[in-house]
């Protein structure tokens, strides 16, 4: 029996080979992520391949450690020898022996081949039914591609037959726009021939016989003919442009001609019919006016709508525009030919009527012009749906009939209070009232208020400074007019003696009630600023301040004033205000100074003061400004420069040829300068006002403490020499300021101010008649005496012994307020 071969190192050799294809680090043969999950997928199916049947049960038995499940089908043998046997039988080997090594791996070879194709029986199996898949595969390829040439074949008749198709298809739509397009030029062509074929038809109409403008035809007929004319007009490059468009424009020539003669006819048959109505069936003005407005807005519907086609052509064409205006202008004549002479006579009875009274007459005669246009435009409406500026034309026209009767009687008037009235009236109730609540209507009758305005307030002006110069500067004061402080205390008995009528009659009036509602102020009230010029509302008022008591020419100052403030422009007023302001202050000085001499020093002061302060509190509620500019030419340099040029020393220097020539210098320094002034008038009676009260200040400090200023002055005047390095002295030892003087002199001051102060607080009472204001002009006069008083006490302190004071006897600060407080 022969050795098995070596195949122990054999195997073992491929084994390590084996192990060096995927030894890492270095791998022999390395695999892909891929072939390393598939050679593990191929190891977990060939852990669970079945054990063979034919393994010996021993061998199976040996296999218990391992985890798998086999599945038994046969029936376990009973012994080894069955299951050999059955193995024996299976490979035809059940009647061989196995003797040798030679035949049992002849054996085992043969058993390895048998499991081998075993093995490989279901694979083949596979295989064999996957080539029958393959060819069924190939058949069907082939059937496919046989198909696919006959689609091809298909496809390609089919776009043969489709171009054709299309061929054809765009033939017929180029056929189709064709048509469409030849139709369209057809229809366009019968339209734009539509145009020029409606002149036949046009001008038949036109010149039928039987042809109205009423007719239901004649508008649309007029908006072809329209239609037409724009349409040739807009295309001038057609054939016979100039040809048919003449002949379009003379038809609408002939249906203008229709229009503007029916519109004409219409409107003169009117004015005919009411110039021949009786005059005795139309008994007053009124009835005749009424008559005016309403044959004409009967006729109105007959001719509006003609009027209103021909408004609403008038911007497209000029012809409209021409014939609008021509019936406009009819329109007016007849209505001016209709009110011309009723408007005129109605103002010579409205001027006869109220011949004397100028308010009443332009009242009226405004009133009735207002209604006048009014009614104009209201029947202008009934005809024109468009404004035009032909019927203010009209109206001023007619409004200036009443202003060529207004003007004369106004250059007439020379009463201020007739003029401001007329100013008030065309201002407020005219211009302001019915003007701005009506403005459209009423612009005509405006321009001739403001015309008549101008002329009143021009009028007024002139008046204005007639009335300055003879009544304020011109004025010459009567005696009872600078009876003054006679007529004050003569008022303020009256009114003592009403008081006491008053306590014994309580139900009567005041004093203050009858005496005061002066007539004459509250009209001044009423015609100047809204404030009431005297703003101190008191239960009684003083004589002093009653209106009828002031000067007359403050009175008369302060009515002008407020007479002219509404009425005249606020630059205009300045220029007045300031030069009746002035003649009046001027007034005030005289006066003043006519009373200083007749009466007292006193008196001529307090009377400019308390005037000077009636003129500030009631020019104060005039919003205005009081301030006028004068422009003068200064020649104090022209003067200098002509004065050195006919210097005998300057002739030397005319013909230098340099900058030192006289005549250069002359030029140049004599050139005269513009100043500009500033007047202002409330300034002005401020500074009065403040010299007037400083006067009266110093006169009455003076009039008290004269002796003590005396005395004073002489102790200042050894004061200086002694400071100055004079000799000394000794005030005791002057012979004028000896204890007896000194007490002879205070004695004399204490008694003056005891004795005239109260003379002086009664006459500050009769003409200021105001706690106030008499305490703030007595103040200063107050603190100069105590002043002086206190400087000697001062100096009787500093300079006397006191048994010297006590033989002088100074009154002590106590005791001369204890004398002035009677004052307060």
């Amino acid at each position: 029996m022969a050795e098995p071969p070596p195949a122990e190192p054999a195997g073992r050799e491929v084994r390590d080979r084996l192990s060096l294809w995927d030894r890492r680090p270095q791998p022999a043969a390395p695999l892909s992520d891929r072939q390393t999950d598939s050679v593990l997928e191929l190891k977990a199916a060939a852990e669970n391949l079945p054990v063979p049947p034919e393994l010996p049960i021993e061998d199976l038995c040996s296999l218990a450690s391992q985890s798998l499940t086999v599945t038994l089908t046969a029936a376990v043998p009973e012994s080894t020898e069955d299951v050999l046997l059955k193995g024996f039988a299976i490979l035809g080997m059940e009647d061989e022996r196995i003797e040798t090594a030679q035949q049992f791996f002849s054996w085992f070879a043969q058993v390895q081949t048998q499991m081998d194709q075993d093995e490989g029986a279901k694979y083949r199996q596979m295989r064999d039914y996957l080539s029958g898949f393959q060819e069924q595969c190939d058949a069907i390829l082939n059937d496919v591609n046989s198909a696919l040439q006959h689609l091809e074949s298909l496809q390609k008749q089919y776009l043969f037959v489709s171009t054709k198709t299309g061929t054809l298809h765009e033939a017929c739509e180029q056929l189709l726009k064709e048509q469409s397009e030849l139709v369209d030029l057809a229809e366009n062509i019968q339209q734009k021939l539509s145009y020029f074929n409606e002149l036949e038809n046009i001008n038949t109409k036109l010149n039928s016989p039987t042809l109205s403008v009423n007719s239901e035809g004649f508008i649309p007929m007029l908006a072809k003919l329209d239609d037409c004319i724009a349409y040739i007009s807009s295309h001038p490059n057609f054939k016979d442009y100039p040809v048919y468009l003449i002949k379009f424009k003379q038809c609408l020539s002939k249906a203008m001609h229709l229009i503007k003669t029916y519109t004409v006819n219409t409107l003169q048959n009117l004015t005919s019919q009411l110039m021949k109505r009786d005059p005795s069936a139309v008994p007053n003005s009124d009835n005749a006016f009424t008559l005016f407005y309403v044959k004409f807005r009967a006729a109105a519907p007959k001719v509006r709508t003609l009027i209103e086609q021909v408004e609403q052509r008038s911007e497209k064409m000029p012809e409209y525009q021409q014939v609008l205006n021509e019936i406009h202008q009819c329109y007016l004549d007849q209505r001016e030919l209709l009110l011309g002479p009723s408007i005129a006579s109605t103002v010579t009875e409205l001027t006869s009527q109220n011949n004397r009274d100028h308010c009443a007459l332009v009242r009226s005669g405004c009133a009735f012009m207002v209604h006048v246009c009014q009614d104009e435009h209201q029947l202008y409406n009934e005809f024109f749906t468009k404004p035009t500026p032909k019927l203010d034309e009209l109206l001023e026209k007619l409004c200036l009939s009443l202003y060529d009767v207004l003007r004369p009687m106004i250059i007439h008037v020379i009463h201020l209070e007739t003029l401001s009235e007329l100013c008030g009236i065309l201002k407020n109730e005219m211009l302001e009232d019915h003007v701005q609540n009506n403005a459209e209507q009423l612009g005509a009758f405006a321009a001739g208020v403001k015309q008549m305005l101008e002329d009143v307030q021009e009028r007024l002006v002139y008046r204005t400074h007639i009335y300055i110069q003879t009544d304020i500067t011109g004025y010459k004061p009567a005696p009872g007019d600078l009876a003054y402080p006679d007529k004050l205390e003569m008022m303020e008995q009256i009114a003592q003696s009403l008081k006491e009528e008053q306590k014994k009659l309580p139900s009567e009036a005041s004093f203050s009630d009858v005496r005061l509602e002066d007539p004459e102020s509250c009209s001044l009230v009423k015609s100047g600023s809204a404030e009431s010029l005297n703003p101190r509302h008191q239960t009684t008022i003083s004589p002093a301040d009653l209106h009828g008591m002031w000067y007359p020419t403050v009175r008369r100052t302060l009515v002008c004033l407020s007479k002219l403030y509404r009425c005249i422009d606020r630059a205009v007023f300045q220029g007045l205000s300031q030069e009746a302001l002035s003649a009046c202050i001027h007034s005030l000085l005289g006066a003043a100074d006519s009373i200083s001499k007749n009466k007292t020093q006193v008196d001529g002061q307090l009377f400019l003061i308390k005037h000077l302060l009636i003129l500030r509190e009631q020019i104060a509620p005039f919003h205005t400004d009081f301030t006028i500019k004068e422009i003068s030419l200064d020649l104090k340099k022209t003067r200098d420069a002509a004065f050195k040029i006919l210097n005998p020393k300057a002739v030397s220097r005319f013909f230098r040829l340099n900058s030192n020539n006289a005549l250069i210098q002359f030029l140049l320094e004599g050139t005269p300068e513009i100043r500009e002034h500033y007047i202002d008038s409330k300034k002005d009676v401020d500074r009065h006002l403040k010299s007037a009260c400083e006067q009266f200040i110093q006169q009455q400090t003076k009039q008290f403490i004269e002796q003590l200023e005396e005395f004073m002055t002489k102790v200042a005047a050894l004061k200086t020499m002694a400071t100055q390095g004079g000799p000394k002295y000794s005030l005791s030892q002057q012979p004028w300021a000896q204890p007896a003087k000194i007490n002879d002199l205070v004695s004399s001051t204490y008694k003056t101010i005891k004795t005239k102060l109260p003379s002086t607080l009664r006459s500050m009472s009769l003409y200021l008649s105001n706690k106030d204001t008499e305490l703030i002009l007595f103040k200063p006069v107050r603190n100069n005496i105590q002043q002086m008083f206190q400087k000697l006490h001062a100096v009787l302190k500093e300079e006397f012994s006191n048994e010297d004071l006590q033989i002088i006897a100074c009154p002590s600060m106590e005791q001369v307020n204890l004398l002035l407080s009677m004052s307060k």
